[in-house]
């Protein structure tokens, strides 16, 4: 098969436009590949945290913008595996939720593992201890809004889903939809991938570092915020 049709058949809409133009089309050549082989799309999701286990790597040994730009650029190749993954169980029908619960949990090691070298990089280059202590800081509110954000979406916890086309929307407010567009900003910065190519291109890697640690620190805030008006009240 063509990697024009997978990329036509295994695509999500709607996605982000990184994710759309820039990593699934590489990701569609690699699945027209290797979809008649014996691999597996869980093997391409361990085979990602091993491409970005070695852009960390390189994060901390490699100094220099150029050391920076060559780590980044191996990450986004493990991002492609991570885009891979996903079109693959889809081509072949074998998408499970099994799969889509080991793919988010290698997603969040990943997150874990570069953050830390950030954190380390930026703490090495400019002899400044506080980079260290921000990247603790970010390790603690990264696992809390993703331990949070899993207790909730427990089945014990959210219950039921609700019927599809039950109620009609209602129309959003102007602060609604600004509060959407504040959101749709800082999903741009969480979703490192594309924005992290950014800013290792001018060398400052710590423009990803700090609004990464912030949104993060709100996020958890947010949900732990949530979980105790819920449960506080009982």
């Amino acid at each position: 098969m063509s990697a024009t049709e997978v990329y036509r058949k295994t695509r999500k809409v709607p996605d982000l436009f990184w994710n759309a133009y820039v990593c699934r089309p590489i990701a569609a050549v690699l699945v027209s590949a290797i979809e008649g082989t014996r691999i597996t799309p869980n093997q391409i999701t361990l085979s990602a945290v091993l491409v970005a286990l070695a852009s960390v790597a390189l994060l901390l040994l490699w100094p220099g913008h150029l050391g920076l730009i060559a780590s980044v650029v191996v990450f986004e190749l493990s991002y492609v595996l991570d885009c891979a993954d996903g079109m693959l169980a889809r081509w072949r029908g074998t998408a499970s939720p099994v799969g889509h619960l080991l793919d988010f949990l290698m997603d969040e090691l990943k997150a874990f593992c570069l953050l830390a070298a950030v954190a380390v990089r930026l703490f090495l280059e400019q002899k400044d201890a506080r980079f260290l202590l921000l990247g603790l800081f970010g390790l603690v509110v990264l696992a809390s809004g993703i331990a949070l954000t899993t207790f909730v979406r427990r089945p014990e916890v959210a219950g039921p889903a609700p019927a599809s086309g039950s109620a009609n929307p209602r129309p959003r407010s102007l602060l609604r939809r600004l509060v959407g567009f504040i959101e749709s900003g800082a999903k741009f910065v969480i979703h490192y991938p594309s924005y992290l190519l950014y800013v290792a291109l001018i060398g400052r890697i710590e423009l990803y570092f700090v609004p990464y640690v912030a949104i993060n620190a709100l996020y958890a805030a947010r949900a732990f915020a949530g979980v105790a008006w819920r449960f506080g009240r009982s």
